[in-house]
């Protein structure tokens, strides 16, 4: 079976061992489930139901909370793409990346992981806010990314790369979903170029 993607129907907390799904279609005991960054398994007892039983932080992935509507996706293991093993360019003890879900206004967070996604959910417009990083965090990306077409807001007081008002909020394009990427350097937020050229209007952030 290939991979479905479904959205969980309600918050879930560090210490849940289910999920409530909004479709549970070719949801199957044994498959893995991954929730943001987190993968789980359905467990062997499951029958039916938007009601699943899973077991938590599996692959090596750490068990961590999750905000209703996000992106919820199931397969067998072999359906999910694993990197290979090879050189490592991480800091000691920084995992590689990590994704976190939205789906209401507030902070967003980012920690040790050498790439963050904030996956921003809905498509309701929210507003977000990003504080600095710290020196310890140079190198690091945040990729911001719309997961639903909506004008959401980040404000960064500093300003990206240090510009100061004028350069402290980013807007999204309503009209398609938009990802906001960003790199750690000297305790500032300093936005990546796109390679991309053409009509990007309706995948666009302005900044303002």
């Amino acid at each position: 079976m290939a991979l479905a993607t479904t959205t969980l129907s309600s918050a879930v907390v560090v210490t849940d061992t289910s999920i409530v799904v909004a479709s549970a279609t070719s949801v199957a005991a044994g498959r893995l489930v991954l929730v943001d960054g987190e993968f789980m398994q359905v467990t062997q007892d499951y029958v039916s139901g938007t009601t699943v039983n899973v077991v938590r932080g599996q692959n090596g992935t750490v068990t961590a909370a999750h905000a209703a509507s996000a992106n919820v996706t199931h397969g067998a293991a072999a359906d999910f793409t694993v990197p290979s093993a090879g050189t490592s360019n991480l800091k000691p003890g920084v995992i590689p990346f990590t994704t976190t879900s939205y789906s209401a206004a507030g902070a967003i967070a980012f920690g040790e992981a050498q790439w963050t996604t904030a996956l921003i959910n809905g498509t309701g417009a929210l507003a977000m806010t990003l504080a600095n990083p710290d020196s310890s965090q140079d190198g690091l990306i945040l990729a911001i990314v719309a997961n639903g077409k909506a004008a959401h807001t980040v404000t960064y007081t500093a300003g990206l790369g240090d510009a100061g008002s004028g350069y402290d909020v980013g807007t999204f394009d309503g009209s398609g979903q938009c990802c906001m990427l960003l790199t750690a350097a000297n305790s500032i937020w300093v936005p990546l170029p796109s390679p991309m050229s053409g009509t990007l209007t309706a995948i666009d952030v302005a900044i303002a």
